[in-house]
């Protein structure tokens, strides 16, 4: 499977790191040039939580038209808004530096839409039935390291340069190399409009989802999952500098330490996927993630942060490359790509508005108390809601393929 589809893999994990780059720069650029956390979560949300207004579109689109062509058009929309960051570091005058820099984060909000439920589109196309769950996996694997490669990165660059253009610059060459590597990739519409609008597209989507209980409740439990993600992105960069006082090199090294965590967690959900209760696993690695995180807040040994930040990472790869694998299992060919733009949106959204709520907090009330209410809030939703998803308790990881082959 790598032999033949590694150079989809490799596109992957190359576009993933520039989309992260992007959106740390924009967190970063605004906490250090603005000295703005609100700023920050307000960029963090422009730039994940536009999708709510096209990610339903992008699901549609997927299904109508060759996915691959929709990856090329977000690498597109992603340099346009590097374009816009680079003006706000060196072009823009001080008054106008944030206007540019949100307007960056919107083109890479609109990208975002697209990028990810075209990949998977894609990758459900690409790969024979038998190859679908590791190769989910596996793509999930290339998505957790972008996130987590991304920090180490910019920590890297700008410990050698004052201004932000070298990691524009790179950001900018791996949506260029993510294109030129699927190039050659085949893909189809997977279904045809036969006259429908996109509204009605939208709305069929809308009833697989509510014709499953499992995928209704597997969509829910991504929107809990993620909702860590964007406190994660806006509190550890101030904890690294603030609470651990850690130089920019290691503060760098410090959030990449998820990137590995994060690759642990998705090996061992390639490994135990077809051995263990996904259901419970998947409920109880939220919960247990949750706890870890608000842990942090009262941690001031930077080698015991890094130890749970590491264990936060690992429940966190585990979870949400099983969460993602079951949703592949279980979708209907004909509407993969809205269930799946659904769950893009879940990761997009749900980290931009709990991101934005983690900056209103911080200014509000301090870094410790965010991070605590953050961490706590979220094990106390996803308890509430296990108790609340039945067909997600009971799910011990079969498809709906394997159940029509039994």
């Amino acid at each position: 499977m790598i032999a033949r589809h590694g150079l989809f893999f490799l596109s992957c994990l190359i576009a993933f790191t520039a989309g992260h780059m992007f959106n740390y720069t924009i967190i970063l650029s605004l906490q250090e040039s603005i000295g703005s956390d609100l700023l920050s979560g307000l960029g963090f949300g422009l730039a994940f939580g536009s999708s709510i207004v096209f990610g339903w579109f992008a699901g549609a689109l997927c299904d109508r038209i060759a996915p691959g062509k929709v990856i090329h058009a977000a690498h597109g929309l992603f340099l346009l808004g590097l374009c816009c960051l680079w003006w706000a570091d060196g072009g823009a005058t001080p008054a106008a530096r944030v206007a540019w820099t949100l307007a960056a984060a919107l083109w890479g909000g609109l990208a975002w839409s697209f990028f990810g439920p075209a990949r998977l589109t894609a990758l459900g196309q690409i790969v024979s039935a038998d190859e679908l769950r590791p190769a989910t996996i596996l793509f999930n694997l290339q998505v957790l390291l972008g996130f987590g490669l991304a920090p180490v990165l910019i920590g890297f660059i700008r410990a050698h340069s004052p201004t932000w253009a070298p990691v524009l610059g790179v950001a900018a060459a791996g949506f260029v190399a993510g294109s030129v590597l699927i190039a050659s990739m085949a893909t189809h519409a997977g279904s045809q409009s036969n006259g429908q609008s996109l509204k009605q597209d939208i709305a069929e989507g809308f009833a697989a989802l509510r014709e499953s209980a499992l995928l209704s409740q597997l969509m829910l439990a991504a929107a809990i999952g993620y909702s860590m993600t964007g406190p994660m992105q806006i509190l550890l960069p101030k904890l690294a500098r603030q609470n651990l006082a850690l130089t920019e090199t290691v503060r760098g090294l410090y959030l990449g330490l998820l990137a590995a965590s994060l690759i642990v967690g998705g090996v061992l959900a390639l490994a135990l996927a077809r051995r263990v209760h996904n259901g419970l696993l998947i409920l109880g690695g939220i919960i247990t993630g949750s706890i870890l995180f608000a842990a942090l807040a009262v941690i001031s040994s930077a080698g015991a942060s890094a130890l749970v930040l590491a264990l936060v990472g690992l429940c966190g790869g585990l979870v949400m490359s099983l969460i993602v694998a079951n949703l592949q299992m279980n979708a209907q060919p004909r509407t993969r790509g809205r269930i799946l733009a659904m769950y893009s949106m879940s990761s997009q959204v749900m980290p931009a508005l709990s991101g934005i709520a983690a900056g209103t907090l911080v200014r509000g009330s301090g870094l410790t108390e965010a991070i605590l209410t953050c961490g706590v809030g979220l094990a106390m939703i996803a308890v509430i809601g296990a108790s609340l998803m039945p067909a997600l308790r009971h799910h011990a990881g079969v498809s709906l393929a394997d159940v029509r082959t039994a």
